[in-house]
């Protein structure tokens, strides 16, 4: 009888183990029904799970577990080593990790999901799917868009991926668009340590140090009267101070020296951003803050705005981007955190296109096409012959006129730089029709390849050598500046001790506050003179024009002179100026020779430029080209003097940062 009974116990556990084991499986492959389990850092290759519930959506590969709000897609929380949130949770579910635009009206719009769907899952990859999905029969007050947030986890990855497909169809209502971006606040108790690139990271101040502190011109910049660390007493702050042109907005973000971690957003390619290399755009800033800004109007104006006629149909995606968490065991050496992250990036640049998203849209390695070629400069007044364009920036964008990539905004641009021998190869190319275009640092003027370049998948087109003839009409008399696009060449002052960022104080010292009142500090009683053969652009040539302040509280015009030696004047020839400015608001430059109050000038710019460049510690906006004819007999043998006027005096911010000034003699 024992026996039977002992039998019977037998069977009757071994039944158990066997539903327990068949039930336990059918749980995990069944992510619905699963609770948000322990951390499970000691599992890398558990795969990745999803859980989908009512109001939330959980991806985890056991090293980080992303948490997204459902249906509207906002991150809600990251969980990585410990730490429970990586994002503040001052902040509502949908600001903490979210898409969003300023759009028509200045109106800034949250793109939330209003419906959820799972694109693809199995144990190395899942990617969802939240879209917001505009109906020009409802009553939505938000822009004519629709707009599918992407979200990637890979098993065995540090972080997640993002990306949008952004998209308009035929016969909706005209639009613009100002700025779309990807934002993450994270936590204020955590993260206090912030990088841009190997020079610009520091301590930062916080959210509270600003509001205890003393706002300045415009609400960004902010005097730190009382900060919670003594040692930024007296500095300013201002998210500008953080921008960074495209080419070098690879990698940003914070590190944690209290719990060793770090939170980085990686942007492997510049694809999808506006207006080519030297596009400047917001990065990391006090919040702490994070941004992968992916258009805006920043340092552009006007032309940085993606304006859309009624009926105008439009597609584009945004991203992938990585948002990858790094950490160290040893907190002392949370620092390091950097150098693993620039490591991650190149990685990551590696590997674009990216094999994984699965979307139509976002073209494969074996969808796209590629460019190669050598690019020369023939300058007959410097080489008889041909030499490489050395260093040169070569873009494909969408046809246009030279230079007009730089108000390009709707579709994809594809840049790199040669070799010094002026040798390119532009890869992984979305199928398309391009123009080519290039500029070479030193030499003055846009390139572009006369010939439509028609991408194929999986084509390599083989250009021939190309040469680059840029402008020239005659030998050069005389050159102020660097044709480089940038101011940054010229005599830049040091900041007012009163108004210093410290980490500014050797390096990009155009980013500090305040610099447009130093110019009336350093040339009190009279504008710039400058003396060709005895002046020197480095030290003599302020690098912003700006007004002068009026006694009577108004603004005042300033007018710079150049002034040069013609030994001998070709009185029947022409003479040839040219004017590049690198950035300009709200400005108008009018250029006059050897009479100050002649009534009408030789040159205007007119109205000119919204980039705000001279605030926001710009070295550069958009390029601006002028060029003029100067009839040999306004000259006098012997000394002349040209006459540059701002004549916009509405306020401090108004004015012009040149790049390169020349005057060539008539032609030989």
């Amino acid at each position: 009888m024992e026996v039977v009974w002992t039998r019977q116990w037998a069977i009757f556990f071994g039944l158990l183990m066997i539903i327990s084991f068949f039930c336990s499986r059918s749980f995990a492959e069944n992510p619905n029904r699963n609770n948000l389990g322990e951390d499970r850092y000691d599992e890398p290759n558990h795969g990745v799970q999803l859980y989908v519930h009512d109001h939330q959506v959980v991806m985890d590969n056991g090293i980080v577990q992303l948490t997204l709000a459902k249906p509207e897609g906002s991150v809600t929380r990251i969980k990585y080593k410990g730490v429970d949130n990586l994002l503040s949770n001052r902040y509502r579910e949908n600001s903490r990790g979210y898409w969003d635009c300023v759009w028509q009206n200045n109106g800034q719009w949250a793109f939330l999901g209003t419906s959820f769907e799972v694109i693809y899952h199995n144990k190395s990859q899942v990617e969802v799917s939240f879209k917001r999905t505009w109906d020009p029969s409802s009553d939505d007050s938000g822009p004519p868009l629709s707009v599918d947030k992407r979200f990637i986890m890979l098993n065995g990855s540090s972080g997640f991926y993002a990306y949008a497909i952004y998209e308009r169809l035929e016969g909706w209502n005209g639009t613009s668009l100002w700025q779309t971006r990807l934002a993450f606040k994270l936590r204020e108790d955590l993260f206090h340590y912030m990088a841009i690139s190997d020079t610009r990271q520091r301590v930062m101040p916080t959210a509270d140090d600003r509001r205890r502190g003393e706002v300045l011109s415009y609400r960004e910049a902010v005097l730190l009267k009382n900060p919670a660390n003594p040692d930024l007493k007296g500095e300013v702050d201002d998210k500008y101070q953080y921008a960074c042109d495209s080419k070098d907005n690879k990698v940003h973000g914070w590190i944690s020296q209290k719990s060793g971690v770090g939170f980085w957003l990686i942007t492997p390619s510049d694809e999808f951003r506006i207006s080519g290399p030297l596009k400047q755009e917001l990065t990391s800033h006090v919040g702490p803050v994070s941004l992968s800004t992916f258009t805006s109007s920043h340092y552009v104006g006007k032309s940085g705005e993606e304006i859309f006629q009624d009926g105008e149909a439009w597609k584009k995606v945004f991203g992938p981007i990585f948002i990858y968490v790094n950490s160290v065991s040893d907190k002392k050496k949370a620092l390091s955190l950097w150098g693993d992250a620039k490591r991650q990036m190149l990685k990551e640049v590696e590997s674009w296109p990216y094999s994984f998203p699965h979307s139509r849209d976002f073209p494969k390695s074996h969808e796209r096409g590629s460019v190669t070629g050598r690019l020369l400069v023939l300058d007959r007044y410097i080489n008889q012959e041909p030499t490489p364009a050395s260093l040169a920036y070569m873009g494909l964008s969408v046809p246009g006129e030279a230079g007009s990539w730089q108000d390009e905004k709707k579709g994809y641009q594809f840049w790199t730089q040669a070799d010094e021998d002026g040798h390119f190869f532009i890869k992984a190319v979305r199928p398309g029709t391009y123009n080519l275009f290039a500029w070479v640092p030193g030499v003055i003027g846009d390139y572009k390849y006369d010939a439509i370049i028609t991408i194929k998948p999986g084509h390599e087109i083989k250009l021939r050598q190309l040469v680059f003839e840029p402008p020239r009409d005659g030998p050069t008399l005389w050159e102020i500046g660097i044709p480089d696009r940038t101011a940054a060449e010229f005599f830049i002052p040091d900041a007012d001790p009163k108004f210093v960022n410290k980490i500014l104080i050797k390096q990009d010292k155009f980013r500090q506050y305040g610099l447009w009142n130093r110019y009336e500090e350093i040339y009190p009683d009279q504008d710039i003179v400058y003396t060709v053969g005895e002046s020197d652009y480095r030290k003599d040539w302020f690098f912003a024009h700006v007004n002068r302040h009026g006694t009577d509280g108004k603004f005042r015009r300033s007018t710079w002179q150049i002034v040069f030696d013609l030994p001998i004047v070709e009185m029947a020839s022409n003479y040839k100026f040219r004017l590049v400015l690198a950035g300009a608001n709200f400005a108008e430059l009018q250029v006059r020779l050897n009479d100050p109050n002649g009534r009408e000038a030789l040159l205007s710019t007119h109205l000119i430029g919204r980039e705000n460049v001279i605030a926001r510690h710009g070295s550069h906006g958009r390029l601006w080209s002028f060029t003029k004819n100067m009839p040999g007999y306004l000259f006098v043998k012997g000394r002349n003097t040209i006459y540059l006027t701002q004549t916009r005096t509405s306020n401090s911010f108004q004015g012009v940062l040149y790049d390169y000034i020349r005057l060539e003699g008539p032609p030989q």
